[in-house]
């Protein structure tokens, strides 16, 4: 890699906003504002609105849409024939 283009990429913490859960990982992405790690390090910490710990998709609580009737709706609203 050359030198001198390339952002810092250091230990970040990412929290989350919905459920306060702390992620410690890797990242170019910098803040003000800091936390003391459980390792007793001060690192940066970005919150963020989902991650995984909030996910409806990696909690098991997405919802499942109702698609049925979807396609037939549509045709009765704009006058369309069914599908046989």
């Amino acid at each position: 890699m050359k030198t001198g283009i390339h952002p810092a990429y250091g230990p970040v913490v990412f929290r989350d906003a919905a459920t306060g859960k702390e992620f410690l990982t890797r990242s170019t992405a910098t803040s003000e504002n800091t936390v003391v790690w459980s390792d007793g390090n001060t690192y940066p910490v970005i919150t963020v609105d989902v991650t995984s710990d909030s996910h409806p998709f990696w909690t098991g609580a997405q919802r499942v849409m109702d698609t049925e009737g979807r396609v037939e709706r549509f045709r009765r609203r704009y006058g369309l024939p069914t599908a046989p």
